[in-house]
């Protein structure tokens, strides 16, 4: 019986306290939300990372037209820029990309993008090393599939990909 009884005045008292209407103190405090920053829906942040093996972590990308692209390149190896140097070139559509990358390898002056071929590219990084990053921002090219590739001498062959606009 004692328990019915404990049970029942908890009950009471726990609806009285919530259910409390007629209070007339009111809560003045400020209150502040925290809320993340919004995605902005006009930027699309990719970040590729590449290491000593010889790879993209990616090999295809997706992004909306007329979107701001914030690409981050990371060098996830420890080999220095003159043994394992990676970059990113996003190239426009139609360019060759074994012709792009053989004319490349002499062009170590200007981060691996030939001069004479500087119009068949749509963006690119600087060329780094191991445990650096590079950034570049672009805007979002026409609908359509596009061929990336890291210029550095001899990595065309298996650091390449697609980028593909949708």
């Amino acid at each position: 019986m004692k328990k019915v009884f404990l049970t029942m005045t908890a009950a009471a008292f726990l609806f009285t306290a919530c259910n409390n209407s007629s209070s007339t103190t009111e809560n003045t405090t400020p209150t502040t939300e925290e809320t993340a920053p919004a995605e902005d829906a006009n930027v699309a942040e990719v970040e590729l990372s590449a290491g000593d093996d010889m790879k993209y972590d990616l090999t295809e990308i997706k992004v909306k037209e007329g979107q701001t692209v914030k690409l981050t390149l990371v060098h996830t190896g420890t080999a220095p820029v003159v043994a394992m140097g990676h970059n990113f070139v996003l190239l426009k559509q139609g360019v060759d990309l074994a012709k792009f990358a053989e004319a490349a390898m002499a062009a170590q002056a200007t981060d691996y993008i030939p001069a004479d071929k500087a119009g068949d590219v749509i963006a690119h990084t600087k060329t780094i090393g191991g445990g650096e990053t590079t950034e570049v921002e672009f805007p979002a090219p026409a609908k359509g599939t596009y061929e990336f590739l890291c210029s550095f001498p001899g990595h065309s062959a298996m650091m390449k990909g697609h980028f593909i606009v949708e």
